[in-house]
Formats: structure tokens, C-alpha cells, sequence
């Protein structure tokens, strides 16, 4: 029961992550049986060796930063960022098995933790609103601007005047009821039940579907891509992009790290699963001296496993939690999860003809819930909400994960400097918001 209570509550994702990885050029079949790939070895890596009732996918907000920030904002390929995730995920294993783990956690401060994943919630609500167009940005009068002109445009709601609109508020409403009363899979109900919706009001239909044999047919192109010259090939050809490169792959490789231990030191300690002793491990041990080591292994894997499979970071799911309450304490529940989405993957024809305004109210509760962490930065102290505020509100303003830790980073250097309290802050902190800088005077130039 528990393993099915968790697939039920993190199944939206076998909808969600193609949806908004395809929009990078990579096929819809291809990235939907990726993520059912990476979502099976993942979980059955947690847990079959580590022994834990933690499931994995491809993680919300990270797909988001794939598509809208690294491919559409940066320019770089699918193909290239696929590369990009395979880093990230050598560069976790790395972290795994040694002391550089230990370096790492210690030196971002607490408050920036919890604003980076608070952060990455706004962010993922915010694709949802745009996704749908719900939020619209109205160009003014052309005006002048020093030497040249330039157009402002001003955000603001839509007129609540075409389906797909009156769609995605219909899915939004239901999400919040099914959160609410705690209804389980209620993520997953609200899909269904938005998609069935739209099927008289023209918005679900078969037409735009992908078959079930299209969509094996299409794992070829996106199943080792990134070794191929659009990948590796061409990501260090350029030295010039090499600083953005890093900083993305840095950018990557910090908003997955801090995720998945989040979701294990949060419902792990309230529940047992990790002990206080796998918390100081996690701190001071080598190798696989915990089961929270472990897990972080598995995580680190299955990140690498799915890029090469032709997806962005899988992770670690807090929906775990739903399976916990359940009753799950074990690595039995996270078989079954993986066994749930294997036999998913049959179901390709009737996921592909979900509309994007029946997923659209899943991102934004999805993104709501991902902001709790947000309660934990002391917004009364100056010196942790100044940075906090920055990363959090850059994420989503931005439109990318990493100008959110820039910001936060960057300030909280500023922040300690004011305070004559610069010697408080981790080397690790100075460096990547040297980087940070560079890059934001290179692209100026540039």
C-alpha cells in the first residue's frame, strides 16, 4: 500500500516532464520513456541497497531550469545539457564518496538552503502561470533609452477569455481541494479528472497523441545523445562559454544536492528512517558507512543513469512522504513504486493527448508545496533575509535557478563584509560568487 500511495502522488511527473522537456526540440516519446527509465533504475537502486522507502524522477523545477534556462535563456542545445546533467551527476557521486561532501554542506549556510529550495517553488509555479498564459506581458510605448530605443512590457493576468484558461483554473481548484482534504494521488486525480474536462471543450484529443510504437521508436534519438558531437562534441568547444558552462553545471549539481538531502533529513528524522547517526555519517564518515550514504548514492546514479537515457536530474521525490505516512519504512516500498512505473509506460497514447492546461494547476500546488521551506529563513534577522529574499525572488523573476543562487550568494557576501563578518564566510562561497560575478561581466560584454 505504501508504495503505491507514493507512485500515485508523484506519478504527475510522467505527464509533467515531457511536456516540458519537448518544448526543447527533443521528442515527446523519447523523454517520456527516459523518465520512466531513469524512475525505475533510481528506485530500485534506493531500494534494493539502501534499503529505504524513497522514490526517484526526474525532479520538477530542474526540468524547468533544463528547458527555460539553459536551452531557451543560455542557448545552449538538449543535447549539450543532457551532457551538462551527466556532469552533475559524476560530480554527486564524487561528493558521495568523499570529504568534499562534507565541504560542501558546510558551506553554504543554512538560510540560503532553505531559499534555494523555497526558491526553486516559486520558480516552478511561475512556469506553470506562463505555461497556460495566465500571466501575459503587455508591450508599452517604444520610448528612448540612451543611444538607442527600447520596448518595455508590462506583466499583468489575462483576460479570462478562451478554454485553455477556464481549463487550467478548473485543474488549480481541484488541486488545492485534493491537497487540502490530503486526498492520495490527489495530483494525479487533478490531471485525469482536467484532461477528461477538456475533452468537450476540444482541448484533450487524440489527434495530437503519440503511439505507443512511436514513442519506443523515438527513444533511439534522446538515448545517448549526449555523447554524440551536438553533446560532448560541442559543450567545451568554445572556451569562451567555459565559465558558463561550470556555473551551470555548479547550478545543477547544488539545487539537486540540496533537494534530495532536504527530503531526507526532513522526513527522515521525524520518521527514523535516518537516524542522528546517519546525519553526523553523512558529516564525518567515508564511503558507505550509512543508509542516508547510500541513498545519496543511488541519488547520484540514477542523475547520470537519466541523462544518458535523455532526461534532466532525477531525484529524490518528497512525495516519498505520502508512502511513509502509509506505513512505508523499508526498501519494499520503493520496489513497488518502480514496478508501478514500469507499467506505465504502455500507457503512452492516452499520456501524450494530456494537455498542457491540465498540468498547469499541478505546477503551481507542486510549487507551493516546494516553498515551505521558506518558513524556515528567520525573516526577522536582516543578515539571513536580505539573502534569502534574493534567492528566492531571483529564481522565479529570472527565470533561472542559478541567477537565484547568484543573487543569494552575492549577497550574503555582501551582507557579512557590512557586518564586518567576512571571515565567517566559507571559501567555497567567496569562489563560486567570484564566478558568478565573472560570468555576469562576460555576458555583458560579450
Amino acid at each position: 500500500m505504501a508504495g503505491l500511495t507514493t507512485f500515485f502522488a508523484m506519478s504527475y511527473i510522467i505527464v509533467v516532464n515531457p511536456q516540458i522537456l519537448s518544448q526543447t526540440g527533443m521528442p515527446w516519446g523519447g523523454v517520456f520513456l527516459a523518465t520512466i527509465i531513469a524512475a525505475i533504475i533510481g528506485t530500485l537502486v534506493m531500494g534494493l541497497f539502501a534499503n529505504v522507502p524513497y522514490a526517484q524522477a526526474p525532479g520538477m523545477g530542474l526540468n524547468a531550469f533544463f528547458t527555460y534556462t539553459v536551452c531557451f535563456g543560455l542557448g545552449f542545445t538538449w543535447q549539450e545539457t543532457l551532457a551538462m546533467v551527466f556532469l552533475c551527476g559524476l560530480i554527486n557521486i564524487l561528493i558521495t564518496v568523499t570529504k568534499i561532501r562534507k565541504m560542501i554542506i558546510k558551506a553554504i549556510p543554512e538560510p540560503l538552503q532553505q531559499a534555494i529550495g523555497g526558491g526553486i517553488g516559486l520558480f516552478v509555479a511561475y512556469v506553470g502561470l506562463l505555461n497556460v498564459g495566465f500571466i501575459t506581458f503587455t508591450p508599452k510605448d517604444t520610448k528612448a533609452a540612451g543611444q538607442g530605443l527600447a520596448t518595455a512590457a508590462t506583466p499583468g493576468m489575462a483576460t479570462l477569455n478562451n478554454p485553455t484558461l477556464w481549463l487550467f483554473l478548473i485543474g488549480l481548484l481541484l488541486a488545492i481541494v485534493f491537497t487540502i482534504l490530503k486526498v492520495k494521488g490527489g495530483l494525479l486525480l487533478t490531471i485525469v479528472i482536467t484532461a477528461l474536462i477538456g475533452i468537450p471543450m476540444g482541448l484533450t484529443t487524440m489527434s495530437n497523441s503519440v503511439s505507443l510504437g512511436e514513442t519506443f521508436s523515438q527513444l533511439p534519438q534522446t538515448f545517448g545523445a549526449l555523447f554524440t558531437g551536438q553533446g560532448f562534441g560541442s559543450l567545451f568547444s568554445d572556451p569562451a562559454k567555459l565559465p558558463l558552462v561550470l556555473v551551470t553545471i555548479f547550478a545543477f549539481s547544488m539545487s539537486d544536492t540540496f533537494d534530495t538531502l532536504g527530503t531526507f533529513i526532513g522526513t527522515g528524522r521525524r520518521t527514523g528512517i535516518f537516524s542522528q547517526q546517519d546525519e553526523e555519517s553523512l558529516e564525518n564518515g567515508h564511503g558507505f558507512s550509512s543508509k542516508m550514504d547510500k541513498a545519496l548514492f543511488a541519488d547520484s546514479i540514477a542523475t547520470s543513469i537519466g541523462a544518458i537515457c535523455g532526461t534532466s536530474n532525477t531525484t529524490t521525490y518528497v512525495e516519498s512522504s505520502a508512502g511513509i505516512a502509509a506505513g512505508g519504512r523499508t526498501g519494499l516500498t520503493s520496489v513497488v513504486v518502480a514496478c508501478c512505473f514500469a507499467l506505465s509506460a504502455f500507457f503512452a497514447p492516452v499520456i501524450s493527448a494530456v494537455p498542457s492546461a491540465a498540468t498547469a494547476g499541478v505546477l503551481v500546488i507542486v510549487g507551493c508545496l516546494m516553498a515551505a521551506s521558506l518558513k524556515e529563513v528567520k525573516w526577522d534577522d536582516i543578515t539571513e533575509a536580505i539573502p534569502a529574499f534574493f534567492a528566492a525572488v531571483f529564481m522565479a523573476l529570472s527565470y533561472s535557478i542559478s541567477y537565484g543562487i547568484a543573487g543569494g550568494f552575492i549577497t550574503y557576501c555582501i551582507v557579512k563584509v557590512c557586518k564586518k563578518k567576512a571571515n565567517e564566510v566559507h571559501p567555497i562561497v567567496w569562489i563560486v560568487s567570484a564566478l558568478f560575478i565573472l560570468d555576469f561581466i562576460c555576458m555583458a560584454i560579450l
